[in-house]
C-alpha cells in the first residue's frame, strides 16, 4: 500500500487528521506528516493540536486501525486544500 493521504475524522466530528506525506523524504524511506486538528469556522484558523512525523509504515498502520474504529475519510477543514 502507498502512504496514506488525505483527511479522516473521529466518529463525532471534533478531531480531524491530515495525512500528508513528506515530499522531501527519500523514495526508499518515506516519511508521512499527521496533523491533528479542528477546523473553528466563521473565519477563524484551525486550533492544531499536534503533529507527528512517521515513517510510512506506520501512518499506515494508524490510518487502518483508526478507520477499523470508525473514523471517516472527509474533505480538506483547513488550509490551501480547503479552500480550493
Amino acid at each position: 500500500m502507498r502512504a496514506p493521504e488525505g483527511w479522516i475524522q473521529d466518529p463525532c466530528g471534533n478531531w480531524t487528521i491530515r495525512f500528508h506525506l513528506d515530499q522531501n523524504s527519500w523514495s526508499r524511506n518515506l516519511f508521512v506528516f499527521l496533523d491533528q486538528g479542528k477546523a473553528m469556522g466563521n473565519g477563524y484558523p484551525a486550533l492544531l493540536k499536534s503533529r507527528k512525523y512517521v515513517p510510512r509504515a506506520d501512518a499506515i498502520a494508524i490510518w487502518n486501525k483508526l478507520i477499523s474504529q470508525g473514523w471517516k475519510r472527509i474533505q480538506p477543514q483547513w488550509g490551501l486544500d480547503a479552500e480550493s
